[in-house]
This record gives structure tokens, C-alpha cells and sequence, in this order.
């Protein structure tokens, strides 16, 4: 399998501290390198889970872009953020009848009974962010659910807020128990903050779906609650911080004052905006979204054929305002020629 070690991802992230995304951006692609010529005249459909999330569609931009160029149509569906919308779009996506299905952003086993469908019709699943097993042979029969390890994008954020605080960091953690990998990742960080000796203030279940409205007024809860023993937020997505600001600016915290904020996942252009210019988010640990669109698409060409999934497994990037100093895009897309080397494995 191909696989980046966490020492590896933890260089990255160095990298990326130092000087900027360009350094890293020069590593050469450690992706597939041979696989099947192009399926002609595919039509797909990619079922997100709320494309008001950046990572979903950070994602859905680069399978739109990578079918673009093996020569696919894409139809997507938005599950708009609720579990009801979602069955009502896997119906939909059954109805269509296409060549393949992207489980985008949602953990399959939501809609276990309404996925059954879809492989029964022999229509090839494959999923971003679809459960804790990564990799080839997902649960729920899917082909390839493709992410970063999930595990070490949490060690990565939980480590970042215990050297920003010394060792003795006072963190209040953001999840999502509607979600598995969620509560994996979330107890990961907890268990690295605690190890080391931090203090785990708060352990947060609060939905993603419902950030924009209940972030606000949890945040000045938290506040009155914790003081100034809070000095860092980790939560599991970026999307927790898009709406945490207003809050913290009217108890009269700094942008770049604690409680700092640390993102295990996704690398959202909102989140890269607000770390450039300091502004209630410190870090995030960024996935290659696009690059992830395209290698959602070569595994469902792979999966169309009869072949076998490739097994890769991308690295994620720490990401800091140091390190975007110098640049000026709001995302990790590295410059490593993915792009030339997916299109020459689909003969394209």
C-alpha cells in the first residue's frame, strides 16, 4: 500500500511552517504510477454530504475536474447537511443509474440500507471520508475510501497545541458523534493532549450540520465557563471555526490571541483565508483535496474495470501562517505533477 509514515507527515508540516507551501509543493507525486486506459463515456454521480462544507467541496471540484479530463460527465447530488436529505439523494443517485457513485464526506453506515441498493445494482461505489477503515475494501461495500489517516492528522493537531502551550495546553475539543471517524479522531486528540500532560477542558458533540447556528453561542458559554484556563481549540473540521469569530471578538479576544484554533482536517479555503491573516484560526492540518478528487476518479476507473484499487494513501500538511507567508492560493494543492501522471496512466 502506499502509505506516507507520520514522520513523514510531520516533516511536511515542518516544511510547510518554514517556507510556505511552495517547498513541499516540489516533492515528486508518490501516487500510482500504472492502472487501466480511460472507461469512455462514463456518467457519475458524487453524493456529498453538505456542500457547504469547504473539504466536500474542495473534493467535489477536483473529481469534476479530473472527469473533465478522462472524458466523464459528473451529476452532483447535495445532501445539504441531514441524514433525511441524504437517503432521499442516494434514491436519486440510484435512479440515474450511473457508471459509479462518490460517497462524498459521510460515514456509509448512515445509509447502510439505502447503499445496499446501490451495490446490488452492481454500480461501484468508491467515498471520501466514508468510515475509519481507509484504503482499499471499505466497509459497505466500497471500493476505496480515500483520505489521509485520519489518526495522524490527530496527532499532528494535538501535538501542535501541546508545543504552542508549552506542554500544558488547556484545550476544548469540537466533534461530531453522528460520525465514527469523528469520535476516532476526536478521542486520538484527547488521548495525545492527556498523555502529554495538557488538560482536556471540554469534549464538545455538537453537529457539524448545525455549526453556524449553535458555534456562536456555544463559544460564549465556553468563555464564561473556562476563562483563560482555555487556550486552544482542536475540533475535527474546519468548519467548527467558520463561525466561532463574532464571538470571540465581542468578549474582546485578539485574532491571533487564545483560545487558539487547530483543525485536524480538512484544509478548507476559509480556514487557509483566516490563518493567512490571523483572524481566529492558528493552524489546520490540510488535506489535497483536489488531488483527492482526482484520485477518487481513478479509483472508480479502476473499479469500473475489474481492476484493483491502488491503495494509496495521501499525506497531509501542517499548515500555519509562517508558511503561508509567502504564498498566496487558500489551498493545499501540491505541484508534484499528479495531475500529468493520473492523465497518463487513463491515456489521456
Amino acid at each position: 500500500m502506499l502509505k506516507r509514515t507520520l514522520l513523514q507527515t510531520l516533516m511536511a508540516g515542518t516544511i510547510l511552517a518554514a517556507t510556505g507551501l511552495t517547498a513541499l509543493a516540489q516533492e515528486a507525486f508518490d501516487g500510482p504510477t500504472a492502472g487501466p486506459k480511460a472507461a469512455e463515456g462514463k456518467t457519475i454521480v458524487v453524493l456529498a454530504a453538505d456542500l457547504k462544507n469547504g473539504g466536500i467541496l474542495g473534493v467535489t471540484t477536483g473529481i469534476e475536474e479530473a472527469a473533465a479530463k478522462i472524458g466523464w460527465e459528473v451529476k452532483v447530488l447535495d445532501g445539504a447537511g441531514s441524514v433525511q436529505s441524504r437517503s432521499a439523494a442516494v434514491g436519486q443517485a440510484l435512479a440515474l443509474n450511473p457508471a459509479g457513485l462518490v460517497i462524498n464526506g459521510f460515514d456509509a453506515a448512515e445509509q447502510q440500507a439505502a447503499l445496499e441498493g446501490v451495490t446490488a445494482a452492481g454500480i461501484p461505489i468508491v467515498s471520501w471520508h466514508s468510515g475509519p477503515k481507509i484504503g482499499c475494501d471499505a466497509p459497505g461495500g466500497i471500493f476505496a475510501n480515500v483520505s489521509t489517516d485520519a489518526m495522524q492528522v490527530s496527532e499532528v493537531a494535538a501535538k501542535w497545541a501541546l508545543d504552542d502551550a508549552g506542554g500544558k495546553p488547556g484545550v476544548v475539543i469540537f466533534t461530531d458523534s453522528t460520525y465514527q471517524i469523528a469520535i476516532d479522531k476526536a478521542d486520538r486528540m484527547k488521548k495525545v493532549i492527556e498523555e502529554a500532560g495538557g488538560t482536556v477542558l471540554e469534549y464538545v458533540d455538537t453537529p457539524i450540520a448545525e455549526t453556524s447556528t449553535r458555534m456562536g453561542p456555544l463559544t460564549t458559554t465556553l468563555l464564561q465557563q473556562h476563562g483563560a484556563a482555555w487556550t486552544h481549540s482542536l475540533a475535527i473540521n474546519d468548519l467548527y471555526f467558520d463561525f466561532m469569530g463574532p464571538s470571540l471578538a465581542a468578549a474582546g479576544i485578539d485574532g491571533r490571541g487564545a483560545p487558539k484554533a487547530g483543525s485536524a482536517g480538512d484544509g478548507s479555503e476559509a480556514a487557509f483565508q483566516r490563518i493567512r491573516t490571523g483572524e481566529y484560526q492558528a493552524v489546520t492540518v490540510a488535506e489535497p483535496l483536489n488531488l483527492q478528487g482526482w484520485q477518487l476518479v481513478d479509483e472508480l476507473n479502476r473499479a469500473i474495470q475489474g481492476e484493483a484499487c491502488s491503495g494509496y494513501i495521501t499525506a497531509p500538511a501542517l499548515v500555519t501562517e509562517e508558511g503561508l507567508a509567502n504564498t498566496t492560493g487558500n489551498t493545499f494543492d501540491p505541484n508534484n505533477g499528479y495531475r500529468e501522471a493520473y492523465a497518463a496512466i487513463w491515456g489521456k
